[in-house]
């Protein structure tokens, strides 16, 4: 296998996208530390909640916190299911829309710059190209797969 081949890069699209979905998750769970420390955004889920309705000012601040909920739930399974390669595809499209959705608020609710620093839009269009890939190897899907090829 070389490197040319889609076999890496999609494993190694798949734990880097599912690291950069863990991590904002343990931060708005204070699990990376308390707010101000070095490299922690939130540090609790009152900053998070606060920091969605940034996003969301259309919506009440229960509903926005709601959506956070929501969005961290999504968030964690879009994760998990890329870790161990299982429904990715459906996993790819549920980031490419979660992240594509998140890059707009941010684009528009807070500064157009930002969704780029963070390369927001950069995940989205990279999990769509995911989502187009006909087979994930070292996954669990094509495990499966050729199991029931068998």
């Amino acid at each position: 296998m070389t490197v040319t081949s889609s076999k890496f890069p999609q494993l190694y699209f798949r734990l880097a996208l599912s690291i950069g979905f863990f991590l904002p998750v343990a931060d708005r769970l204070g699990l990376l530390g308390p707010a101000g420390q070095h490299a922690v955004s939130w540090g609790n889920w009152e900053n998070f909640a606060a920091y969605t309705n940034t996003l969301m000012p259309f919506l009440s601040r229960g509903t926005a916190s709601f959506m956070g909920v929501l969005a961290t739930i999504c968030e964690v399974s879009i994760a998990l299911a890329f870790l161990i390669g299982f429904k990715v595809k459906a996993a790819a499209i549920g980031s490419f829309l979660l992240t594509l959705i998140f890059a707009i608020c941010m684009f528009i609710f807070s500064d157009p710059k930002v969704p780029f620093y963070y390369s927001v839009f950069a995940d989205s269009a990279g999990s769509l190209l995911l989502a187009c890939v006909p087979a994930y190897y070292w996954s669990l899907d094509n495990y499966l797969s050729k199991k029931r090829r068998r």
